[in-house]
Order: C-alpha cells, then sequence, then structure tokens
C-alpha cells in the first residue's frame, strides 16, 4: 500500500506541474485545491475533521497528526502557486519556522537579514540558541555584506523581503547566486509578498516560507504557515517536522486557507492599489517623517523591487514625528485601522512595531536596525481608498494640533 501510495503520489505530482506550466495564476488558484469529492460531485471540498483513519485505505492516510485530505489539497495549492514541487502545511508561521530551524543541529550557523520578525528573533534567541545553534545578523540589503555568506559558509541563510517592519527589499537572486558558491541553503519568508507578487523559489532560493495566516488565507479567521521547496530532501525533513513535533494544522484550518487562497490574486491587486496611493497621499502629509513603501520612488531599493515583485504589497511604514505614547494615542484615534498585531486580512489593521511585534526585540536593536518609537506599520485593507485616507487624515489632524 506504501508503495501504491508513493506512486499515485508522483502521479498527482506529475499531474499538477503539467496544469501549472499550462495554467494562469488565479487559474491554479481556483481549481488546485479541490479533490476527494468521492461520489457527490461537490465542488467544494469536505472538512475532513477526523483524527484517524481505517488502516489499508486507499490514499495512504493513517493518523490527521501525519497527513489529511485538506492538507494535501492546501499543500497541492500552494506548492502550485509558489511553482513548487512541494509545500508542506503547518499550524502557524512560527510552526512552519519551527519546522525548519529544527531541522539544523548543533553548531550550525544561520546568517539572516538583520531586520526579520521580532518571533523569529524569539525563536532565534531564547529558544534556539540553548541547543547550540549560532546566529549572525547582517544587512543583507547592501551587496558588499555578502561576503559574510562566503567568508562564513552558513548552513542556511535566512531572508524576508519585503522585511518586518522596515519593508528592505533584499536581492534574492543575488544572495542565491552567492549562497550556492558558498554551498548554503537559502529560505525567504516570503509573508508580505505573497506568491502572487513574489516567487522566491524561481529566484534561486532553496524555500519559501510563509505565514498563511496572513494574505495566503487573508481574512484573519485562522492561522497557519507553509514551507514550499523543490528540493526532496528539505521537503522530507518538512514532513518528519509536521508529524515529529506536531507542527500541523487543524483539517478546518487547513480548509479555511485553502479557500482563502482562491481569491489571492484579486485581494492583493486592491491591496497593493490601496497602499501605493496612501503611502503616496503620507508622504508630503506634515507630521509624518518618513514614508517606506517598495513601489515608491523613494525607497532606497525602489529599482530592484519593481524587477523581483509584481506590485508593492499592501503594507507601508510611516514614521510619526512624536514618542511612543502619541504614536499610540493616534492609532486609537483611528476608526477603520484597527490597532492589532496581523496584517493581510482584507481589514486594514495599523501595528505599533516597538511594543508589540518586536517588543521582545532588545531596544537597542531596534535603534540599530531603525525601529523608532513613531514608526508605524499599516497593513491596507480593501476598504474604498477615499475612506481610509480620510480616516489616517482626521487623526493626523488630532495629533499635530
Amino acid at each position: 500500500m506504501a508503495h501504491n501510495f508513493t506512486r499515485n503520489r508522483k502521479h498527482n505530482e506529475n499531474n499538477s506541474m503539467k496544469r501549472e506550466a499550462d495554467s494562469g495564476f488565479s487559474t491554479r488558484a481556483v481549481h488546485e485545491g479541490r479533490g476527494f469529492a468521492g461520489t457527490t460531485g461537490a465542488v467544494m471540498p469536505p472538512i475532513f475533521m477526523t483524527s484517524t483513519f481505517q488502516t489499508g485505505n486507499a490514499d495512504g492516510f493513517d493518523y490527521t497528526r501525519s497527513g489529511n485530505p485538506n492538507f494535501r489539497l492546501l499543500e497541492g495549492s500552494v506548492a502550485a502557486l509558489e511553482g513548487a514541487r512541494f509545500a508542506t502545511c503547518f499550524a502557524s508561521g512560527v510552526s512552519a519556522i519551527t519546522a525548519v530551524v529544527s531541522s539544523l543541529k548543533s553548531g550550525d550557523l544561520v546568517l539572516a537579514e538583520e531586520n526579520v520578525y521580532g518571533c523569529t528573533y524569539r525563536l532565534f534567541d531564547k529558544v534556539f540558541a540553548k541547543f547550540g545553534l549560532k546566529v549572525l545578523y547582517v544587512d543583507l540589503s547592501q551587496p558588499a555584506n555578502w561576503e559574510e555568506i562566503r567568508r562564513h559558509r552558513p548552513t542556511l541563510v535566512w531572508l524576508e523581503s519585503p522585511t518586518n517592519p522596515l519593508l528592505k527589499i533584499v536581492d534574492i537572486a543575488g544572495i542565491s547566486a552567492v549562497a550556492a558558491e558558498a554551498g548554503s541553503t537559502v529560505l525567504v519568508d516570503n509573508t508580505f509578498a505573497s506568491p502572487y507578487l513574489q516567487r522566491p523559489l524561481e529566484l534561486g532560493a532553496t524555500m519559501s516560507l510563509s505565514s498563511t495566516t496572513k494574505y495566503i488565507n487573508g481574512h484573519s479567521d485562522c492561522l497557519g504557515g507553509i514551507v514550499a521547496t523543490n528540493e526532496p530532501a528539505w521537503h522530507e525533513r518538512m514532513v518528519f517536522a509536521q508529524k515529529a513535533l506536531g507542527l500541523q494544522p487543524s483539517p478546518f484550518d487547513a480548509w479555511l486557507t485553502t479557500r482563502g487562497q482562491r481569491t489571492l490574486a484579486l485581494r492583493m491587486e486592491r491591496h497593493c492599489a490601496n497602499a501605493l496611493q496612501l503611502a503616496q497621499w503620507l508622504e508630503n502629509r506634515r507630521g509624518v517623517r518618513h514614508v517606506r513603501y517598495p513601489f515608491l520612488p523613494s525607497h532606497p531599493q525602489y529599482e530592484l523591487a519593481r524587477r523581483q515583485m509584481k506590485a508593492g504589497s499592501g503594507i507601508f511604514i510611516a514614521e510619526l514625528d512624536c514618542a511612543t505614547e502619541q504614536a499610540l494615542a493616534f492609532c486609537r484615534r483611528l476608526r477603520l485601522f484597527t490597532l492589532a498585531e496581523s496584517l493581510g486580512g482584507v481589514e486594514s489593521l495599523v501595528c505599533h512595531p516597538a511594543t508589540m511585534t518586536h517588543a521582545s526585540v532588545p531596544p537597542e536593536v531596534r535603534r540599530q536596525v531603525g525601529i523608532g518609537d513613531g514608526l508605524l506599520r499599516f497593513s491596507v485593507g480593501i476598504e474604498d481608498m477615499e475612506d481610509l485616507r480620510r480616516d489616517l487624515d482626521e487623526a493626523l489632524n488630532e495629533l499635530i494640533g
């Protein structure tokens, strides 16, 4: 039975790759997440709310911790969107990070972009450091610093692009080429871009990781994570971690994410259009020190962003001319931007990184990488842009008097 299961997976994989070559992004998003309809003809797949399966079933399932039809549908659909042979789903973005890092061994070196997600920093610093993992942080947006990859030959190069929260853009293709020379694996956290805007594997990365909680699901109603790769060895490690560490999502959350990714292209187009217009308007607004958005000409890596991404995504940052207390007061005056940690849903959110997403990062490290007390991260939703602009304008007027 195991042989038949492997053969069926290979057959499905080949068919999936053929469909991927023949179909556009939105077509793949709609059709790759379907299946397991049985004799019902159901257009939408059911939710397989079961912990266990009868031994010897034709699809090879035994226990949901080691696989479930809803996992397989999600993994197949995201793999098709990422241009990957394989994808493995997890209970959250942090679970996906844990799966990758737990595959390393004591003494291994991770060379990471210095501006990483706060929970990534916390995992490296508070959890895996205890087991002998070494991490070196470098500003990888500067090509001169790529020499550190050649010098240290790290086991893993950890990238984000755009980064959280500063929206730095790193040259994935350039860094991947250098890492290949050094024998290093490259992982890109693609959460802020989504596979609609950027596909790291096509740029030379070994793995593309996303918190599906954000844009891929898009509705702020479940947690999830995914790791996509073309490398069988890394895929095997991810499958092992999913089962051995108990990092799997619930079938319902996998179903919700598969449903959400069907509209990814449409949502991303609106997110990007709204964010660009708001960022352009805020750049010249009194009370705002600076605005950063990948598709603004003022962005330091604007030309690279235009080459590497289809659009600038739905997130921008603005540094207000104020202290922490005033910045938080500004956030609470907003009506349409909810003060909250997450991003990527259809609704607009605002975050104060210094006291929220990056509170676990030491203050001196935050200051060093550029996370100031007045810095705000805006996740722009799909609401009417003029309503969002008016909301920001009224709150700014109250802030600056």
